[in-house]
């Protein structure tokens, strides 16, 4: 199995179409098509079905491409940061959970960066996809906030998965809500009083086990709870259904938290925050830089 027989299928796969991917690719049809007779027969599977105007990935092809990709997806990022040496822009990735920490903090890298040129990418995601993203190397840096209740199963993740998990700070547990919710003039509140508010949090895709919810009191049994994808459009619910989620006191100055207030919440978890790496890596100029300012927001 070679990276050109995978740039091959993916070729394929992406053309539904053999003479179409020979076409994009500059080889012959016949070249290609024993390329893939090849591999195969290696690994003992049919990756796609001849029909009569072209060809159609199979089940077990589709299994195998879905690894194709982030194999030469992995490949590429190595020829690109070792092998190209026309390529100096000082390059970075990070994922996160629905912090604004990360974002002040990358926010702060960047604005030290004397280079002309970069390429920095930052992404917002679900728990599972930060550790996904570090794990395969999409992001070098992954920030995340582990609770009280899934910190110990989290831990084995991360080892499971060749990671490392830097503590940053503790905080416990508070609500935000519109400062003109009914109940926004109280110092401290339990969410038995709030039973008649939904509740955001943020959606987890197809993990929608406790433990990969990125708030504290994951298990607490919410009446309302409505599940969003992004800060903004939980924020937005906030305001407009007199909703509330349950965080950490840190809002920062960004969308329209100048409408949302933090107060302490009277049952307690611990959120911790840190970042994940892979374990062993040596990290980069940037990423070094980054994981100061998280330091400092802290």
């Amino acid at each position: 199995m070679t990276i050109l027989q995978l740039k091959y299928i993916i070729a394929i796969d992406e053309e539904c179409s053999m003479r179409k991917a020979a076409d994009r690719l500059y080889v012959s049809q016949p070249g290609l098509s024993s390329a893939v007779r090849d591999l195969e027969n290696e690994l003992g599977i049919q990756i796609f079905e001849r029909v009569h105007n072209g060809v159609v990935t199979t089940a077990a092809g589709a299994s195998f491409i879905a690894y194709a990709r982030s194999a030469v997806e992995q490949f590429e990022k190595v020829e690109d940061k070792y092998l190209n040496s026309k390529n100096d822009k000082p390059t970075f990735s990070v994922s996160m959970q629905h912090y604004t920490i990360a974002v002040n903090a990358f926010i702060d890298t960047i604005k030290e960066i004397e280079h002309p040129e970069y390429q920095f990418s930052i992404r917002e995601t679900q728990t599972s996809e930060v550790i996904e993203d570090v794990k395969t190397l999409k992001s070098e840096v992954g920030v995340i906030a582990l609770s009280d209740f899934n910190k110990n199963t989290f831990k084995k993740i991360f080892a499971d998965a060749s990671l490392e998990f830097t503590e940053l700070f503790t905080r416990n547990t508070y609500l935000y809500l519109s400062k003109h919710h009914p109940l926004a003039d109280r110092e401290t509140i339990s969410l038995k009083e709030l039973e008649d508010y939904p509740c955001m949090v943020f959606d987890q895709g197809d993990n929608t086990s406790f433990y990969y919810r990125e708030e504290a009191l994951a298990t607490y049994d919410y009446k309302k709870v409505i599940s969003t994808n992004e800060r903004a459009t939980s924020i937005e619910l906030m305001l407009g259904l007199n909703g509330y989620a349950v965080g950490a006191a840190m809002l920062g100055d960004s969308l329209n938290t100048s409408e949302i207030k933090a107060i302490k919440l009277e049952e307690e978890e611990n959120l911790t925050f840190g970042y994940i790496t892979r374990k062993g890596a040596e990290l980069s100029e940037m990423a070094q830089a980054f994981v100061e300012k998280l330091k400092v927001h802290s």
